[in-house]
């Protein structure tokens, strides 16, 4: 914390102390002072009651009357007196106009890794609400703080709709950004020509993604997740299926086994069969169904789900068996690794999802930022480098169910890996970019003042129905509330507790995705080339081209090399007749 910000803490204490000392002078005044009218009022009428009646709303008045002048005050917004001063702000700019000036000098390196971080429905709402919640987790009032996103010189907007939707879903759009190719929702690793759970439409539409062409120019890859690692996002890096919720054959319709199509689990371990790390949840769709989990052995919603009787954990830990493979399910094993041994990690921590930051098991539950250390600790020894796909998940989730606060402490947590990356790699060598899937229908406003708590109320009751409302709200969802036919009134409710569901306009069970651009967030080699408002399967082909991986390679330093050249004699001949002729 800052010099300024201390003195923020203290001038607001001290500020808070005083106009609370006058506020209880007032208040013993004001009854000191209705005391007496109640006894002039006793002896003019008579009445002991009627004196003890005036005396109540005497007081009630004026005591309300002087709080609200005294919260009308403490309410008003703290910030360093200097930015009072016009200077303050000119210097910052000028500062900010130097460091775009040097950026004029692009980085045109060629990428040697290359690390996509995918916030989950992290829409533009969301990285602002999670920046203000950063600073205010560290102390500050959270406006002006910066999350390490922020600190990235290139950001440019992405068209997130699916072929089919106006407003995408994340399968659809996870081929977008790793298969270069849109396609319809509900549907990974296929072109738009695959139609959702028709099986038949599967052959002849695969298309591969980023990971996969690294993989075949030799880099090491990886995938770390905070949901099921057959979920939508991770499934289009290395599926090619027509419905993402076919997690396993468990899930699938026994029309679409017949015609020859693979469920999720099965095609991670056989499609690419090396890839490098894979981390997150989704342990249930590895196992035979009704094997107990490990972690939750008498839970049977945990229990394996494969009808075909295969343990893909058992047939992957054979096959690295002499290969520097590791298998974990749970943190404190991932944590005990010795990473120079290990040259494969599959990690399981969850049957299903991992939980939320908020709300995980230290014990066995790592975070995010763990799980990347462990991943960049293992692909980067690879000296040909690494593709690296990093989701977090559960910001979607919380969504999903109105639960901001959870989804704004995983979209910090998500920084906070994002951060480590910037110090485990170069931006010289290192090709990192940000950015998110679709948006969610949240929004924050009601004229809060500066430093109010990301999730606490408006400063002003509606002027409809004379309730509080917070500021984060959602266009519709599971927040809907109605008691007695009217608004919840929400002064009698927790809205800070983590899972507290923010009110909504429309009654859903589940709050839907919103259909607005995205933030894309990028730094290092070939940055530059994510600029202006592009379409979402534009991502992959730049990341590709930094890294002179996939199909456009003719700038790459071999490909220069191997260019047809004259031989030597007949450039002499032609630079001797050019002679003659002059």
């Amino acid at each position: 914390m800052n010099s300024a910000y201390v003195w923020i803490v203290l001038t607001s204490l001290f500020s808070s102390l005083f106009f609370l000392t006058i506020l209880a002078l007032l208040c013993f005044f004001t009854c000191r002072l209705a005391s007496k009218w109640q006894f002039s009022f006793g002896r003019s009428f008579g009445k002991a009651w009627t004196g003890g009646m005036i005396k109540m709303k005497v007081t009630a008045a004026l005591f309300i009357s002087f709080s609200c002048l005294a919260c009308t005050i403490l309410s008003k917004p703290n910030f360093p007196e200097k930015e009072k001063q016009p200077s303050y702000w000119n210097k910052w700019a000028q500062r900010t106009l130097e460091e775009a000036l040097d950026l004029q000098e692009l980085n045109k390196n060629i990428a040697k890794n290359l690390i996509l971080f995918l916030g989950d429905g992290m829409g533009v709402t969301t990285v602002t609400a999670a920046r203000i919640l950063k600073g205010q987790l560290s102390g500050e009032t959270g406006e002006e703080s910066q999350l390490e996103m922020d600190r990235f010189p290139h950001v440019a907007l992405s068209k997130t709709y699916n072929t089919d939707a106006q407003v995408a879903d994340s399968a659809g759009t996870a081929t977008a950004y790793l298969c270069g190719v849109k396609a319809n929702e509900g549907t990974v690793g296929v072109s738009a020509a695959a139609v959702r759970s028709q099986c038949n439409t599967t052959f002849g539409n695969e298309v591969t993604s980023i990971l996969k062409w690294a993989k075949d120019a030799g880099k090491s890859v990886g995938i770390v997740t905070t949901t099921r690692v057959n979920h939508a996002t991770p499934s289009a890096a290395y599926a090619h299926c027509v419905d993402r919720n076919w997690y396993s054959d468990g899930e699938m319709p026994s029309e679409a086994q017949a015609a020859g199509c693979k469920d999720i689990a099965l095609q991670l371990f056989e499609n690419i069969p090396e890839i490098d790390v894979i981390m997150g949840g989704g342990r249930k769709y590895m196992f035979p169904q009704n094997t107990s989990d490990v972690e939750y052995p008498r839970e049977h919603k945990h229990s394996g789900t494969r009808k075909d009787g295969r343990n893909l954990v058992e047939e992957w830990k054979i096959r690295m068996a002499h290969k520097k493979g590791q298998y974990v399910w749970n943190r404190k094993d991932l944590l005990s690794l010795n990473t120079n041994n290990v040259d494969h990690l599959l990690g399981l921590f969850e049957p299903g999802d991992l939980p939320y930051h908020l709300e995980r098991n230290k014990e066995m539950d790592p975070s995010l930022t763990e799980m990347v250390e462990v991943a960049i600790s293992i692909l980067r020894k690879n000296a040909e480098g690494f593709y690296l796909l990093v989701e977090g998940g559960r910001i979607d989730h919380g969504h999903h169910e109105g639960k901001a606060k959870q989804a704004l402490h995983e979209t910090v947590e998500m920084d906070r890996a994002i951060h480590l990356t910037g110090q485990m790699t170069s931006m010289h060598n290192t090709l990192t970019v940000v950015t998110a899937d679709h948006s969610h229908v949240v929004s924050f406003g009601g004229y809060t003042p500066r430093g109010n708590s990301i999730f606490g109320l408006a400063p002003r009751l509606s002027d409809v129905d004379q309730k509080p409302f917070t500021s984060i709200l959602y266009g519709n969802g599971p927040g809907y509330k109605l008691t007695n036919g009217v608004r919840e009134n929400i002064s009698t409710v927790d809205y800070y507790q983590n899972n507290y569901q923010a009110q909504a306009a429309v009654p859903l069970q589940y709050e839907t995705h919103g259909g607005e651009d995205v933030a894309v967030f990028s730094r290092g080699p070939m940055a530059h080339l994510l600029h202006g408002v592009q379409e979402q399967n534009y991502i992959p082909h730049v990341m590709a081209y930094a890294a002179c991986i996939g199909q456009n390679k003719n700038h790459c330093p071999a490909a220069l090399n191997h260019a047809p050249t004259l031989a030597p004699p007949i450039l002499l001949a032609f630079l001797i007749l050019i002679g003659l002729l002059c």
